[in-house]
């Protein structure tokens, strides 16, 4: 039985992914805290769910720290995480709570490894990045390093026909605005959006792909150490071009002004997609380790939509947390748990090696 004593609370809860992530963690018998800024749809989601609620902003830590005071563990999904991320990490810090969040945020990423010393201190995990993004490559990421110790070079990539929530489309408005990023030398550099194009066959079929400034252009170098790392996604011929294109606008997409119409356009337009469709969609993901001698190994895993494995993996990652001790410090899914977490989704098919 789940252990009611430790509290689990989800903030930005009244969001697309947060309520499918509090409505997981009912399913699996706990009774998470719902919280988030807005008083009247915390409190709406908190009365349609029987649990209790908090509402609270992230402007000032200590506040923050105050309400986590008696938490465990934090599960964060108010984004844009670039703005978020921070001040509930150091709250964490000051009330031991441990922190995990679903962003893809490269920055995200390497804030939580810059504050690995003080999590130790605190003795509490900072793990972000629990959902789709990136659980799912970062698993890869650390199997193809298994299968290839020397590797100098990882290339990961994903194929899914998801629409967008909200959050997601606002982040990547931020991304366009920030270009592209990979990881070279070990060291992660800015390059132009669509720095590099190829055919690549995710488990579907070949098709036309380009590099996104991807969370594990951070994440795979802590989980494996390979100092090359790209992440693609398919796009069509006349796509990617159009998206080289951006590179030009970039400057304009980077005021404040332009951010924040084109946030509320999307909020008034991404709904992200329901239920049938969550169910429908398949992701197929693709990942590939090549060494100096030029030798390849490539993997491909098949699983469920981006969105039902966000929600499933988030109180999986929970669950592991509140049933382990565990170190403090900053961790990847998969130095966190284990390579093998991605198996735990149900509907994953084995990944495939060639």
């Amino acid at each position: 039985m789940p252990d009611q004593n430790k509290l689990i609370m989800i903030y930005g809860a009244n969001g697309y992914t947060g309520k499918l992530i509090a409505k997981q963690a009912i399913r699996k018998g706990y009774q998470p805290i719902l919280a988030g800024r807005n008083q009247a749809t915390i409190d709406a989601m908190a009365k349609e769910l029987d649990l209790s609620s908090r509402v609270f902003s992230l402007d000032f830590e200590s506040e923050i720290a105050e309400q986590l005071a008696d938490i465990h563990l934090v599960i964060h999904c108010a984004g844009p995480f670039s703005a978020t991320a921070e001040p509930m990490m150091q709250a964490c810090l000051q009330s031991k709570t441990h922190y995990t969040d679903i962003t893809g945020e490269i920055g995200v990423f390497e804030l939580a490894q810059s504050l690995d010393q003080q999590a130790k201190a605190a003795g509490i995990v900072l793990c972000p990045g629990v959902g789709f993004d990136v659980i799912p490559t970062d698993c890869l990421a650390s199997l193809l390093k298994e299968k290839m110790p020397d590797a100098t070079h990882l290339a990961l990539g994903f194929d899914s026909g998801s629409s967008m929530s909200p959050g997601t489309a606002k982040t990547s408005i931020e991304g366009v605005a920030s270009g592209g990023r990979v990881r070279m030398n070990g060291e992660i550099i800015q390059v132009p959006l669509a720095y590099k194009e190829r055919q690549i066959d995710f488990g579907d079929g070949s098709k036309n792909a380009v590099t996104i400034p991807w969370g594990d252009v951070s994440t795979a170098y802590h989980s494996t150490g390979i100092p090359n790392i790209e992440v693609y996604i398919p796009i069509s011929p006349k796509g990617a071009k159009n998206m080289r294109k951006m590179n030009w606008f970039r400057w304009l997409v980077k005021l404040k002004y332009v951010q924040n119409k084109m946030k509320q356009q999307v909020s008034k337009t991404a709904k992200g997609p329901n239920e049938l469709q969550r169910e429908k969609l398949r992701t197929f993901l693709w990942g590939e380790v090549t060494n100096e001698a030029g030798d390849k190994i490539t993997g491909r895993i098949e699983t469920c939509n981006g969105y039902q494995l966000t929600y499933i993996a988030a109180v999986e990652v929970a669950e592991f947390l509140l049933n382990n001790q565990v170190d403090g410090g900053a961790y990847t899914p998969s130095k966190l748990i284990n390579n093998r977490l991605i198996f735990q989704i149900p509907t994953t098919g084995e990944v495939v090696f060639n």
